[in-house]
């Protein structure tokens, strides 16, 4: 039996310490549950360890013929589906297929946090361990608490709670308000909208409603197309003629220095 002041381990350490996948799969496990250390994992593991063992062991029993292995299998079929870890009518086979998270979350902080009563995994452990949680009216501080399918629907907070107060700031909102959203026209929306208006502009055209935009002379069109010029006027100003005075009076003086 062992002295009542140490307890016999309750769980299984890994065979190697330093694996990368169990270590990466590990550290996963407690992001996702809010678990406390890796000896909650290793406990979990060494239930569900115990769980197949028993079952692969009736399984070779069973095809001899044993009266008590069918006795033994239905014990654990029906310990399974009390727990919640396996549906009703299932087989031995089916407990082989089970994973660590089919039992990690049957523990009672995951229910809590699942059951709307904690914002996050960690707020639900810290809730249970200050004792603001019961089961059935019976207050339970141990977060690896495994819940049964009964004691399920029973998980509230205890009556002396403050948290039962809906205008405590601990608890978690149940109602959302509501936000206005503008709605995002898509693509076909407007290709369907531009169609319409182009329809709408056609026939107005025919019934000559809208006024059709002055044409400019098909002459210019022309030049512009093929990219001719137009000839504008000229802002340099005119040479100046020599005015008839002025070169008779310069040839009257050259004569006048021959002489």
């Amino acid at each position: 039996m062992g002295k009542p002041k140490f307890s016999r381990k309750k769980y299984e350490t890994p065979s190697h310490p330093w694996q990368e996948d169990r270590i990466k799969e590990e550290n996963e496990l407690i992001k996702k549950y809010g678990l406390k250390n890796k000896k909650e994992i290793w406990k979990a593991e060494t239930r569900l360890r115990r769980y197949r063992g028993q079952a692969r062991s009736l399984l070779a029993k069973i095809t001899t013929g044993d009266e008590q292995s069918k006795k033994e299998s239905q014990q654990l079929l029906l310990h399974l589906s009390r727990m919640n870890i396996l549906p009703p009518n299932s087989t031995l086979d089916d407990v082989l297929t089970l994973n660590t998270e089919a039992i990690l979350s049957r523990r009672l902080q995951t229910l809590t946090y699942l059951k709307g009563l904690a914002n996050t995994p960690r707020q639900a452990r810290q809730l249970i361990a200050h004792g603001h949680i019961s089961i059935g009216g019976r207050k339970v501080t141990i977060p690896g608490y495994m819940v049964t399918k009964d004691e399920e629907s029973n998980i509230s907070y205890v009556e002396k709670s403050p948290l039962n107060d809906p205008v405590h700031p601990a608890r978690p909102k149940g109602e959302f308000s509501s936000v206005s959203i503008k709605r995002e026209i898509k693509p076909k929306e407007t290709s369907e909208k531009v169609k319409k208006e182009e329809t709408k502009t056609e026939e107005e055209k025919k019934e000559g409603k809208v006024e059709e935009p002055e044409r400019k002379n098909e002459k210019d069109d022309s030049k512009e197309l093929k990219g001719e010029k137009k000839e504008e006027p000229s802002t340099e100003e005119p040479e100046k003629q020599p005015d008839d005075n002025t070169t008779e009076e310069k040839t009257e003086e050259k004569v006048e220095e021959v002489k």
